[in-house]
């Protein structure tokens, strides 16, 4: 009698539980699909009840997509896709999904998979405004700017209280010259919201390009005066400086958001300028390199724009007649373990140790070889390599340390870095980037070794923002540009393994030992480490390589007799 007792209570209290949760069920199914609720509300909700798997066909796909926005918002465009997908899968004419979907493979780097998803959405509903837009952005940013302008116009025709395409059309009509209309989109943006950024931050530029400077500074000030790390800004109000010919004020700004946002393409190439129009060509070199040499697949159009010009002028500048005679190999070395504010890594220095002389003994005439460096003497040891990189047809950077990637940035953590939030990283540790830019001056072998894939130190205690994507392990995959090569110890999400008893790490053991074998070509060499690290790790650690050397010549680190 007592087990049927209790038996009916279990069942009371699951019935009961069960009936608690429904409201709370019904609730989130209302806010999930309510597209005028909170957006963190929202995604809340969506989430609650993806979790709990009580949704199927056009529900699902609705809490999908909301989740997938969330994904783009983080910089998560892999699982965005994955996302949405799934999302399309269950209801192929869901439009909002697939424009979704688009601007994931967009901020990707897969223009010709985002047309086709904003092409799809066009078809199946040819008055939805907000495709229009975005594929009018492509079509501006490929340079079709009379095609852009066709799909603004569609855009404002379906949607004419959507603010981008009226600032996106004034900046297409400005580069056509059509300063007029471009001014009076932006008076049209404006009646939508006074206070958008896209307003004052676009036109400041038109006005410059008019050669209405008291206009185009109102505008910038305001911004600024508003949002007083707005990059974008502090670089419009830079490049009107340079138009109105005031190269000091122009300076300053490009330092300003230099030292805000330390990687930022627009502000290197447009300082790389002004030390062009000086004289100073070895600084202008410096910054071109950082503006041409990122590792993202998506570009804004003023960073598109800004990266070409410091990619045409990289080319001209570079002093191909000062090159020394053929075979110079340089190298920066750099064993990074004294960490003061996280716990410290004993096997970079050991591991440096090992591979300075690796590279020493197989011949190479410089090898800079450092431990324990703070941020400014991170960035000051980059420099002094650049500059010995512009004489060698070798350039090759070895890292042990601690790295991570934050919102789709790789970084090498420097030994006096403390970061308190994940927005930190840029103005606390070293982009990948900067490291690029560094063995981007040689000639023709440019290699960074990246024994770093250890877990985030500061992980445990690091403050998360919305926009920003974190991760715990490891690097992110990256594709640098062509003949860049970047390998890295162990893959995107593993950690490296360091050596035990004070023996050097699995990788830079069986590097060193590979190095010295003659006659293996560099993109054999990093194959057969892959597989000795395998191997020695019992599987937990598989190095990674991406990108390659020039395909039309064979490098080895000892090419044998």
């Amino acid at each position: 009698m007592l087990r049927v007792v209790s038996l009916t209570l279990v069942i009371l209290i699951s019935a009961a539980a069960t009936a608690a949760a429904e409201p709370q069920l019904g609730d989130d199914l209302a806010v999930c699909r309510d597209r005028q609720a909170d957006a963190q509300a929202r995604a809340t909700a969506c989430d609650n009840l993806l979790n709990a798997d009580r949704l199927t066909g056009k529900d699902k796909a609705i809490a999908l997509t909301v989740r997938g926005n969330t994904q783009i918002n983080k910089r998560d465009y892999v699982h965005a896709i994955e996302t949405l997908s799934m999302a399309v899968e269950l209801d192929p004419d869901y439009v909002i999904a697939l424009n979704l979907r688009g601007l994931a493979h967009e901020r990707k780097g897969e223009e010709d998979l985002a047309m086709a998803d904003y092409n799809l959405a066009l078809q199946k509903r040819p008055t939805y405004g907000v495709p229009y837009n975005n594929r009018g952005v492509i079509q501006l940013r490929r340079g079709a700017l009379q095609s852009a302008i066709d799909d603004f116009n569609m855009s404002i025709k379906y949607t004419p209280k959507f603010l981008l395409p009226w600032t996106n059309r004034a900046r297409a009509r400005t580069l056509l010259k059509d300063y007029d209309g471009a001014i009076a989109d932006f008076a049209e943006a404006e009646k939508i919201d006074p206070t958008a950024p896209q307003v004052s931050g676009n036109r400041c530029i038109t006005w410059g390009l008019m050669g209405k400077y008291d206009q185009a500074f109102a505008d910038c000030n305001n911004l600024i005066e508003r949002q007083p790390k707005n990059g974008f800004a502090i670089n419009n109000r830079a490049d009107v400086f340079m138009m109105k010919g005031d190269l000091d004020s122009a300076l300053k700004d490009y330092n300003t958001v230099i030292q805000l946002y330390p990687n930022n393409v627009r502000a290197h190439s447009g300082r790389g300028q002004i030390y062009e129009r000086r004289k100073d060509l070895a600084q202008a070199r410096a910054d071109y390199r950082s503006a041409a040499y990122s590792l993202t697949n998506y570009d804004e159009l003023d960073v598109a724009r800004a990266r070409a010009i410091a990619q045409e002028r990289l080319a001209a500048l570079t002093p191909r007649e000062q090159a020394a005679p053929t075979g110079r190999r340089v190298a920066l070395v750099v064993g990074n373990g004294a960490y003061k504010n996280v716990h410290a890594l004993p096997n970079p220095p050991r591991d440096a140790k090992l591979i300075a002389s690796v590279l020493k003994d197989v011949g190479f005439q410089t090898v800079i070889s450092v431990n324990d460096l703070t941020r400014d003497k991170f960035f000051q040891a980059l420099k002094t390599f650049a500059d010995e990189a512009e004489k060698a047809d070798w350039a090759v950077v070895y890292y042990a340390g601690h790295g991570f990637e934050i919102g789709g940035v790789n970084y090498l953590v420097p030994v006096d870095a403390k970061l308190a939030a994940d927005k930190d990283a840029e103005t606390q540790a070293v982009a990948l980037e900067q490291v690029i830019a560094a063995v981007g001056a040689a000639r023709k072998v440019r290699l960074v070794i990246l024994d770093a894939c250890r877990d985030n130190p500061f992980a445990p205690t690091m403050q998360q923002t919305l926009s920003l994507k974190l991760v715990d392990k490891g690097f992110s995959n990256i594709e640098p540009g062509a003949g860049f090569m970047v390998v890295y110890a162990a893959k995107h999400g593993e950690t490296a393994i360091d050596g035990e008893d004070g023996a050097d790490s699995p990788f830079s053991t069986a590097l060193a030992r590979e190095i010295k074998v003659p006659k293996v070509e560099i993109r054999k060499l990093f194959d057969i480490v892959r597989d000795e690290v395998w191997s020695a790790t019992k599987h937990e650690q598989q190095p990674f390589s991406y990108g390659s050397p020039p395909g039309r010549e064979d490098f080895y680190f000892v090419a044998g007799k």
